[in-house]
């Protein structure tokens, strides 16, 4: 559709777990949904995905992903999870789980459309034009949605244009089996570099590289553990920080796999080496963190495999001049404390799937404080 022009009170941009989120509080709160093709009509909100199907970044991970192996699957506000099958793949599953969350709530979402920039056209309290490579929409506010899975972080280390083997990121991981035959260097702490060199064990040789010593820790994840991490993000940005994700706060679960790791030394991790060369990696004489065994000085590697995490994927909201000297946005809750017209789920303390529905829930919340419907 060409929807250059198109005037709605709500612009909501991502349809994965957050912004279903948003739109399903939006829809409880009595706004209507903006259906594609009623470019005449004003009002309600609109829902813009850039993914081809529903699903979110779930239908993009790697095939090996079970269910039961699923980190942080928590169900959207209003309807309940079927069961499901726990050797299933994650990116069939969960797809299928938003696609019937979409139609049962008939949300106005509508795909693919790609944001290319969010603009302020009215000054404070007017409108923001949403620019997309399918027209233009005005709105009286825009909750971003977008999470992080579009911006993977590379680390810049000396040499990474040297190397000779394989380079990639989790982003691009499709199956263990690429890597038969070469030694894989994983480089990070969190779960999916845990569950991917659990993997990549199984078919090659390999070596664990972290820049903190990772801590797996025998505790639940219970209710009040949760509050005090979502605690201590929300107390970043809040102060204009960049957050740190709610998963990487929360240390690793020692699950009877990870125990098993342990005990067998692939999940024993050595310090960050110094520099990328040719053949693999070399560590410097002074490497910070104290390694279990002394780390050789040059190790050859035909695959490095970033594990390094996504960062939140704003760069649309970069014409609104949001960021401040400390590197975030100053958030309150959801809301963008400097422009109460934005609010950003998926971000800071909602960059969870718990996170998320409780970030939608607050974030239509603050918009009927601004908005009369």
């Amino acid at each position: 559709m060409d929807s250059h022009g198109a005037r709605v009170d709500v612009v909501v941009i991502g349809a994965g777990q957050a912004g279903l989120a948003v739109a399903h509080y939006l829809r409880r709160a009595g706004l209507p949904s903006r259906e594609p093709g009623s470019v005449a009509t004003r009002g309600g909100f609109v829902v813009l995905d850039d993914a081809p199907a529903p699903g979110g970044a779930w239908r993009y991970r790697w095939d090996s992903l079970r269910v039961q192996d699923a980190h942080g699957v928590h169900e959207l506000p209003g309807m309940s999870m079927p069961p499901l099958e726990p050797d299933e793949r994650a990116s069939v599953a969960l797809p299928r789980y938003f696609a019937a969350y979409e139609r049962a709530f008939e949300l106005p979402v509508i795909r693919p459309v790609r944001v290319g920039a969010v603009r302020d056209v009215g000054g404070p309290g007017g409108l923001l034009a949403v620019e997309t490579d399918h027209g233009e929409w005005l709105t009286r506010a825009v909750v971003n949605a977008t999470g992080t899975w579009q911006k993977p972080f590379w680390p810049s280390l000396p040499g990474c244009e040297t190397f000779a083997g394989r380079q990639l990121h989790t982003h691009d991981f499709q199956t263990a089996g690429d890597f038969r035959g070469r030694h894989v260097v994983v480089i990070g702490g969190g779960t999916s570099a845990v569950q991917l060199l659990l993997q990549i064990a199984e078919i090659t040789t390999t070596t664990w590289v972290t820049r903190r010593r990772p801590e797996f820790l025998a505790r639940s994840f219970d209710e009040e553990w949760g509050r005090a991490v979502v605690a201590a993000v929300d107390a970043r940005t809040r102060a204009g920080l960049p957050p740190e994700s709610v998963v990487g706060v929360t240390g690793l679960p020692l699950t009877e796999e990870f125990q098993r790791g342990i005990d067998c030394g692939v999940l024993a991790p050595l310090p960050m080496f110094a520099r990328i060369v040719p053949d693999g990696v070399v560590w410097g004489p002074r490497d910070a963190p104290p390694a279990p065994a002394p780390a050789p000085a040059h190790l050859a590697a035909g695959v490095l495999l970033w594990a390094t995490g996504f960062r939140a994927g704003l760069n649309h909201l970069a014409p609104l001049h949001l960021r401040v000297h400390g590197g975030g946005i100053v958030m309150d809750g959801t809301q963008v404390v400097a422009d109460p017209r934005l609010q950003l789920v998926g971000y800071g303390p909602s960059a969870s799937t718990i996170g998320a529905s409780r970030g939608g829930r607050e974030a239509v919340r603050n918009l009927r404080r601004l908005l009369p419907f």
